[in-house]
């Protein structure tokens, strides 16, 4: 048996497939499942299950698109209700998957309430156990993503649910879906792969026994939850299309003026060519492998879109990584902006940041998420998080006729806050390559 895992590190999941005597079972497939069917005829293996765990809420999934190309067996959560035709799975009802390979459903509802694992068993002996967002390594799936009147009963319910996994044998690999980067995990870990004994041993929400303080460690410090989230969940319960064609229209900078009222545009080139100059409106969001949460994140969801690139860039690749959270809208990109990109902006490395920012006058902007905030703040700072930047505006307390410095961790979110700040009319000076805690170093070594 071998069981390869395909990570998507802008979403923080992984997929898997299992192999077994030339029958492979597809776990939580993303979008774009061409690379899941290829993995599997490389191994000449016939896939003959597709499983998913739960409604996914960070992600369309290709579940169903899988199943129809490959003639897998489609199953799902006995209570996810899906709109599509699947195989229910009931809990503790075995599935058999031929050659001495079965699987066992074990309801673990608190992630989603419908949340279903799934035990791999060889010859009746348990080998490993897909936990989707149930038991996380070092962690557990986010209880609060349906909305804060239901987060406590379904923290309560995964207290339970973790306990349930935590009761199989110690040697039984441990194979989330959520893992570090994503928005479903409580906490991050830096592994993506454990084991029952291990999570045993080291998982401090294991340690936790009772059900209320589960609860309110689980619901202490929540995270925000990105704005795309809300639409994934449905779309991921009536049905979701193949992709779409990672082929699009080069369009020049006048062909912008026919396109509808409500285009976005995203400029993906490197934060260094969109310091030199962004269209005017434009949101500059680098390609990289968290693009599309980030698009998905401070756009309209499903806004029509055109994206600004260098010749010769990935433009398929940021079309995948928006078609994985269902925007299908990417209507053309633009390669040759010209003298129409004018609304620049600076990038300042630690030294020159820090001498500007001990200028008479300066302000900062800090646009780390709250727990950052919380954790290491820069006194004088003022603090928005970038994702309410764009749905709240500018704070009124920074002064347009005066530049803004923005800083974030490492200067990916202060160069995104740039196309945000030079659209509201402010002049943003942005720190790259090092961030607030940097400055708080080379503060206390002054």
């Amino acid at each position: 048996m071998e069981i390869i895992s395909f990570r998507t590190p802008g979403l923080g999941d992984q997929s898997y497939l299992l192999t077994h005597e030339g029958r492979g079972i597809l776990v939580d497939p993303q979008r774009d499942i061409d690379r899941f069917v290829a993995k599997a005829a490389e191994r000449d293996v016939e896939l003959r299950f597709v499983l998913e765990t739960h409604l996914h809420n960070d992600y369309v999934s290709g579940g169903e698109q899988a199943a129809l190309a490959t003639g897998a067996q489609l199953v799902l959560p006995a209570a996810a209700a899906a709109a599509y035709p699947h195989t229910p799975a009931f809990h503790m009802e075995d599935i058999p998957g031929g050659r001495g390979l079965s699987i066992r459903p074990i309801h673990t509802p608190g992630h989603t309430p419908e949340h279903t694992s799934y035990l791999v068993l060889v010859d009746g002996e348990p080998v490993a156990v897909f936990s989707g967002g149930s038991l996380l390594v070092s962690s557990a799936g986010r209880p609060d993503l349906l909305g804060p009147e239901r987060a406590r009963t379904l923290a309560r319910l995964q207290h339970g649910s973790l306990h349930r996994l935590a009761g199989l044998p110690g040697g039984v690999e441990l194979l989330p879906t959520h893992g570090e980067g994503s928005f479903c995990t409580s906490t991050g870990a830096g592994r993506y792969t454990s084991t029952i004994a291990e999570e045993v041993a080291g998982n401090p929400l294991l340690a936790i026994g009772d059900a209320e303080a589960f609860a309110d460690e689980l619901l202490a410090a929540p995270m925000p939850i990105p704005a795309f989230y809300p639409y994934m969940g449905p779309a991921n319960t009536m049905g979701v299309p193949p992709m779409p064609s990672l082929a699009v229209p080069t369009l020049s900078v006048e062909d912008l003026a026919d396109q509808p009222e409500d285009t976005r545009v995203v400029d993906i080139r490197p934060r260094a060519r969109q310091a030199g100059g962004l269209l005017p409106g434009a949101v500059g969001i680098e390609l990289d492998t968290d693009f599309g949460s980030w698009a998905g994140w401070l756009l309209p969801y499903r806004a029509p879109l055109v994206l600004v690139a260098d010749p010769g860039q990935d433009v398929a690749e940021a079309v995948t990584q928006l078609a994985r959270i269902g925007v299908d809208t990417v209507r053309g990109v633009v390669t040759d902006p010209g003298p129409a990109a004018d609304q620049t902006f600076e990038l300042l490395d630690l030294p020159a940041f820090t001498a500007r920012l001990a200028r008479p006058g300066a302000q900062l902007l800090d646009v780390r998420m709250p727990a950052e905030h919380a954790a290491a703040a820069l006194p004088g700072a003022v603090h928005r998080f970038l994702a309410d930047l764009a749905v709240h505006g500018v704070p009124a307390e920074l002064d347009a006729s005066r530049p803004v410095l923005v800083a974030c961790g490492s200067g990916r979110r202060a160069s995104i806050a740039a196309g945000l700040l030079l659209a509201a009319g402010y002049r943003p000076v942005v720190l790259t390559g090092a961030g607030v805690t940097d400055l708080l170093r080379h503060r206390a070594a002054d």
